[in-house]
């Protein structure tokens, strides 16, 4: 038996993660990069891609997803502003992760209040390392006190 096939990770919840852009290569680029599962002790992924603004904020509004990646250069709707009012508007909303065009527009993120931001080109491995830290603090029960 291979090891993701095991019994206790078999049974596990997938990951839901929503992934938005109107351009379908960065959609594929996402999927890609992060694979059926971004990171070992993850449970597998299952990925909902959207190409424009009214599905990502009815997908959203739905609670079941556990990380949301939105591109910052998407249009006419940027993943910044849709990252915005998904903050102001839905309690105990998910982490949201923006791609932005460049390092240099990280700043903006923090004003749409984004948890992660990686900057196109996309590199995978800052792409994995991100989602995966967004998703691990998702996935992980506080302790009761």
């Amino acid at each position: 038996m291979a090891p993701e096939d095991s019994p206790t990770q078999a049974s596990e919840r997938p990951l839901k993660v929503l992934v938005y852009s109107d351009d379908r290569t960065v959609r594929q680029q996402v999927r890609q990069a992060l694979g059926a599962r971004p990171a070992p002790e993850l449970a597998r992924v299952e990925y909902v891609e959207v190409a424009t603004e009214p599905p990502v904020i009815a997908q959203a509004d739905t609670g079941t997803y556990d990380l949301l990646i939105l591109d910052g250069e998407a249009v006419p709707a940027g993943g910044m502003g849709i990252c915005r009012q998904l903050k102001d508007e839905i309690y105990k909303c998910p982490p949201i992760l923006v791609l932005v065009g460049r390092p240099q527009d990280a700043w903006l993120a923090t004003w749409s209040r984004a948890d992660g931001v990686v900057s196109h080109p996309l590199d995978a491995v800052t792409l994995v390392n991100v989602a995966a830290k967004l998703l691990r603090r998702r996935t992980t029960v506080a302790p009761v006190s």
